[in-house]
């Protein structure tokens, strides 16, 4: 089944390894990704005061990319979603800003795209069960926590994702995986967002409460989908490491699915993690042999 695929910046610079193990996870589940032909940024944050169109024109561009490609697109990156599916939620019930954008941009969307997450489609197109049966190398023995962020579940009204107060999508998809899966509290809790660019102590210490309590539950490692928060985990540990801190590998979900489904390790896109997960496969392998 081909899905027309929105990468989106991030995925294509910093955060590679996401699009590359998804990009390869995909074809293995028998998904292809066709990349929109001429993409540009979705503008990164959905826009707090929506009375200004101009805020919306390259979302909406995008949209309108996605309707010629057949009316749906795809994303991995929680942003790109997130900013995505408010837009086309917006647009339904304002057809006078649609208006002032389709005059200004001079190429019509219609209002019908449909905006999807690759684990919509792992929920609702292959099913579970169906990850399930495609596993060749259940990741027994390896205790993981999904970490969801703010931008993959709200605001619920517009995201339609899950249930904001006790989402299940990635725990249901790493337990098709194999793995051990263990909830904590803070995994609906902001990372601290883009304040990591002019407010960086806000996000370290966010992010050091979300890390210590993770550890707390036993996890061997914390599973996102959002290349954001996985910096925002990641990247503070290199001035944690030492003492009674023991580093703990951020994963993007596409990352475990692609060692589950037994592809080569170069589809994995983990050699630029601040803390190298490696090892931990290394040892969950020993433990499910």
């Amino acid at each position: 089944m081909d899905l027309p695929y929105f990468p989106g910046c991030t995925l294509s610079t910093k955060a590679k390894g996401y699009d590359r193990s998804g990009r390869a996870v995909a074809k293995a589940l028998d998904f292809e990704l066709k990349e929109l032909a001429e993409w540009q940024c979705c503008g990164a944050t959905f826009p707090l005061s929506t009375d200004n169109a101009m805020a919306l024109i390259a979302p909406t561009r995008l949209l309108t990319q996605a309707q010629a490609a057949g009316g749906q697109v795809t994303t991995l990156c929680a942003i790109c979603f997130h900013v995505l599916r408010r837009t086309q939620n917006f647009l339904k019930g304002h057809p006078d800003v649609l208006d002032r954008i389709n005059w200004f941009t001079e190429e019509p969307y219609q209002g019908q795209t449909q905006v999807t997450h690759f684990l919509e489609i792992l929920r609702d197109k292959l099913t579970w069960q169906g990850l399930q049966s495609k596993v060749t190398n259940p990741l027994k023995g390896l205790k993981v926590t999904p970490y969801y962020g703010c931008l993959l579940l709200r605001p619920p009204s517009e995201i339609q994702l899950d249930d904001p107060d006790d989402p299940h999508i990635l725990h249901d998809c790493l337990q098709a995986l194999g793995c051990e899966v263990v909830s904590f509290p803070y995994q609906s809790e902001c990372c601290g967002s883009y304040l990591a660019v002019n407010k960086p102590e806000v996000p370290k210490q966010l992010a050091t409460d979300i890390l210590a309590s993770a550890q707390r539950q036993g996890a061997q490692a914390i599973v996102t989908a959002c290349p954001l928060c996985q910096y925002n985990l990641d990247s503070p540990q290199r001035s944690l490491a030492g003492g009674a801190w023991k580093p703990i590998p951020v994963l993007y979900f596409t990352q475990l699915m692609a060692v589950a489904l037994g592809l080569p390790p170069e589809t994995w896109g983990m050699e630029n993690h601040y803390v190298d997960p490696l090892p931990l496969f290394q040892m969950a392998a020993e433990k499910s042999a």
